[in-house]
């Protein structure tokens, strides 16, 4: 008898299915990794990634009530413009990103990576991986000293 029964029903709830709905499109993907690298003005997102502006602005118009704020800004007595800094909710999709990230580097790409995550006080390399609460906790409050 295996050591554990085999499941007869997907244990993960329609969230999971929604959440990649939300940003499963490639557009969507290739704007949340400049969004996470500290991209916020359309123009930057537009010069960066060579997208359509129309898709840019329906994509950002999406995206700006749930993942990103929104600021305005001027420059030199221009008119007011928006940026779009990531909310809590859209940082919060980093880790997933890097997981993502990750698995594709190794899957699909040649196995490496032309980004390296670093530890800053060890300058080990970083990567993903699940954790028990308590370790979690533990490398949380390392970080914040």
């Amino acid at each position: 008898m295996p050591p554990h029964p085999p499941i007869t029903r997907c244990p993960l709830r329609l969230q999971s299915v929604e959440s990649v709905e939300l940003i499963g499109d490639r557009w969507t993907l290739v704007i949340l990794r400049s969004a996470l690298y500290g991209v916020r003005r359309f123009d930057d997102f537009q010069a960066e990634l060579e997208i359509p502006r129309s898709v840019l602005s329906s994509r950002l118009a999406r995206w700006s009530n749930r993942h990103h704020g929104t600021s305005e800004y001027r420059e030199d007595r221009q008119r007011a413009r928006i940026e779009y800094p990531l909310t809590e909710m859209g940082q919060a999709l980093g880790l997933p990103f890097m997981a993502m990230t990750e698995w594709s580097d190794r899957w699909i790409g040649d196995g490496s990576s032309p980004l390296t995550l670093r530890s800053r006080t060890t300058g080990q390399k970083l990567s993903v991986a699940l954790a028990t609460s308590e370790a979690s906790r533990h490398a949380r409050t390392t970080l914040k000293k």
